[in-house]
This record gives structure tokens, sequence and C-alpha cells, in this order.
């Protein structure tokens, strides 16, 4: 388990504000009391080898909490492989968060913003993989103008808001695709063979084995820029997550191994790959400045575990840059793991909101 946590306050007996973001991967929970954040987690969470995962995952990701009195819920978890289709996977989702927390209230967020859990299952394609939406909603609260940049273990977010609205074209993963505004590159999971078929070794164009051989964590453990409380799942080869081990099966990615090349040599296809998956999130960014319809002096917001990335692309862009966790005034451990969990933390503070305004 891997969180911030402060100690909890007295709750008023109302109970605290749970935010899930309950991804393929990972579960993401972020718990408010009052107005304030007081403690954010992520589990690994493998759904695609079934629910009990997700029962497990709950589990730790609730330890020692206090239960809440109100869930407020996004996701991109109905993706996985355990289910035939989105639809199906919002609906059996939708289904355990209810099972898991029995009588309190839970509210759904959509494309449409907050739904009830009857209309959510009415409407699950808007339900499903939302979550961005949610992060870029409460920035649009919070700042004139600006893009958030979401690099996350598998995707990254791209996604532009202005005058109080989120500006996006895309509103499901097809269009978002589409529109370049969601750009499947992550710190973590991506495999090496997704950013480059041909790389420089050794004086020649090399091709790129198409294997899951390594992934993008091992990239960024070579180049000593990885928070290892970030990987939280099994290395490709299932071997150890040390620098020796990731030099190992980046190497295979060009037919190699260590031993006959180097450490250095491995280093060096490292760098290449991350530069590989920079330009592609650079491309990304450029076409979405290219719309004209951002200010210049619009700041990229970092957020993700991939967030120390961002000031690279704003330099290339020539654009200022603000931080996920600095804008909500966060500090410390919440804000290490509020730009991990931002969607969860998004959805918590935009229910709270909607609470308040509600009263």
């Amino acid at each position: 388990m891997k969180d911030g946590t402060l100690s909890l306050p007295d709750t008023g007996g109302t109970g605290p504000l749970l935010g899930l973001d309950l991804g393929g991967a990972h579960l993401k929970a972020a718990l408010l009391v009052e107005d304030a954040p007081v403690a954010i987690r992520e589990v690994p969470c493998r759904l695609w080898e079934g629910l009990d995962r997700l029962d497990a995952a709950f589990g730790e990701a609730l330890a020692a909490w206090p239960e809440p009195g109100a869930v407020a819920l996004t996701m991109t978890g109905e993706l996985v492989d355990l289910f035939p289709d989105r639809r199906t996977g919002v609906l059996h989702l939708l289904d355990a968060v209810a099972a898991r927390f029995p009588g309190r209230p839970l509210a759904v967020w959509s494309t449409d913003g907050f739904l009830a859990p009857e209309a959510a299952a009415t409407s699950p394609l808007a339900v499903a993989s939302a979550n961005w939406q949610a992060t870029a909603e409460l920035l649009a609260r919070r700042l004139p103008f600006g893009i958030l940049v979401d690099i996350g273990s598998t995707t990254t977010d791209l996604v532009p808001f202005a005058g109080g609205r989120v500006r996006a074209r895309g509103r499901d993963d097809a269009e978002r695709l589409a529109e370049g505004e969601l750009v499947y590159r992550g710190l973590v999971r991506t495999p090496l063979m997704a950013l480059a078929d041909r790389v420089p070794f050794r004086g020649r164009l090399v091709g790129v084995a198409a294997e899951h051989f390594a992934t993008t964590a091992d990239v960024f453990r070579l180049l000593g820029r990885l928070d290892e409380a970030f990987d939280q799942h099994p290395a490709a080869d299932g071997g150890a997550k040390t620098a020796e081990g990731s030099a190992r099966r980046l190497l295979r990615m060009v037919g190699t191994d260590l031993g006959p090349a180097s450490f250095r040599e491995a280093r060096a296809l490292a760098a290449l790959f991350a530069e590989a998956q920079l330009r592609q999130i650079h491309d990304g960014l450029a076409l979405l400045l290219s719309r004209a319809a951002i200010p210049a002096e619009a700041p990229l917001v970092a957020a993700g575990c991939g967030a120390f990335l961002v000031p690279e692309l704003a330099r290339r862009l020539d654009r200022p840059v603000r931080d996920f966790a600095t804008v909500l005034s966060l500090e410390g451990e919440l804000a290490r793991w509020a730009r991990v969990a931002a969607p969860a933390l998004a959805v918590a503070l935009l229910a709270r909101e909607a609470r308040t305004q509600a009263a």
C-alpha cells in the first residue's frame, strides 16, 4: 500500500467523504474531512484477474480509515479484459462499489457531471473512463486557463480548460484518441515496443523487438528518475526491480543481453526510449495548441506519477508550468500522492462542493 496520510480529526458524526478512482491496474482513494483531504492512497488492483482483486484492494486501500459518510466514484476499470465491453464493465463495477458501501450516498462521475447510481446504470458509456474530466473540471474552477497534463502509469491525459469550462473536444476514449487528447503512454506500464520500432545502437538503426520484454518503469529506473513507490506491479519478466534487472530487460529489446552489451549501453538506450516517449506527448500537446483556443500564457498543469516530466514539456513549448498539488495548496506526502491520485481527489472535492451548494 502506498499513501500519504495525516492523523484524522473528529468527523463531527457525519463521516468523511471518500473519493475513488477505480482503475484496471490500481485503486486510488482520497479521504476528505470537512473540506480538506486528510489521506490519499494508491494500491495495486489487477482487476483483469477477477473482481476478487477489487475486494482485496478495497481492504488494503481503506485499512485503518473510518467508514465514509458518502462516496464519490470515477472509473477506468471497465476497460479490462474481464469484461466483454465497457457497458458491462461499468455495470459490474457500480454493483461492486454499491455492495462495498451499502446505505452510503454514492455520486458517480460522468462526462455530464455527477449521476445517482440508478442514472449511471442507464448511461454507462458516459461513466466509462471519465476520470480525466473530473480532474480538469476541478482545475477549471480554480485557474483561469491551462492544460492538464496527467502522466500516469499507463496513459497521459491532455485536457485544455478555460473560462471555467473543460475545453476538450473528445468525450470518450475513441474520440480522445482521435483528437490527440489521450496518449497511450505512461511512466511505468507502457511496453517499450510501443515507443519506437527502431533505435540507434552501436552505430546502426536496430529493430526493436515486438515483445513485452521491458516497460517504461525500466527506462526511468535506469535513468534514476523512477519513484519506486509508483511501480506496484511485477516487472515484465517477473524479475528483480533493480538497475541490473532493468538493464537486462531493456537490452533484450534490441536482441542482446547484459554481458555482451554494457550497462552504459543499456542506460543510453533508456535515454533514447525516454526521449521517444516525451516526443509523443509533446506532439499531442502541439496538436492541442495548434487549435489556437488556449491563451499563450496558459500553463501546463502537472499531475500523475510522471508529473516531473511536465516541466521539460513546458520548456520545449515555452509555456509556464503549475503543479496540481500546489494549486490545491497541498504539501509533503499528501502532495506526492495527490498528483498520482488526482481523479480520486478531484471527485471527492467536486462532490463536497456539490453538497455544499445544495445545502
